[in-house]
């Protein structure tokens, strides 16, 4: 299976400017029930990732208010990206080894395109042993 398969039944992935405070990606992430977003430029080109998990480590370590910070301060900006192209158990792979939970598609534009977590990766390849799994026993 391919990422531009599975992301073709989930929807745009949500995205925030760099400018943007911590508070509104705090209020993002909770009001969409997400756990990523993608920093963006121009709309389309990501330029970072901030997680809920940036925004709790962000919190161990300022006693002060954080909630005025920018995200493009506190975001990880050395991305590791995906293509639609791309083989699942490949993402797979790719996740495991770089200790990370969200993976943003990229298009041939370096456009997003979509993201895929390591949960959709899970869903997907257990979906497709029990599709193999009727397969051999029907």
């Amino acid at each position: 299976m391919k990422i531009g398969d599975l992301i073709k039944s989930k929807p745009a992935p949500i995205t925030i400017d760099s400018l943007k405070t911590i508070q509104y990606a705090m209020k993002l992430l909770i009001e969409n029930k997400i756990g990523s977003l993608i920093v963006v430029e121009d709309d389309a080109n990501p330029i970072g990732i901030i997680t809920e998990r940036d925004i709790f480590h962000l919190a161990s370590r300022y006693r002060g208010d954080m909630m005025d910070m920018k995200v493009g301060d506190n975001m990880t900006g050395k991305l590791i990206l995906g293509k639609p192209e791309d083989d699942i158990d490949y993402v797979a792979q790719l996740l495991t080894e770089n200790r990370i939970r969200h993976l943003p598609i990229i298009d041939d534009n370096n456009e997003l395109c979509g993201i895929v977590s390591i949960g959709d990766i899970l869903k997907a390849k257990l979906e497709n042993i029990l599709v193999k799994g009727n397969e051999e026993t029907g």
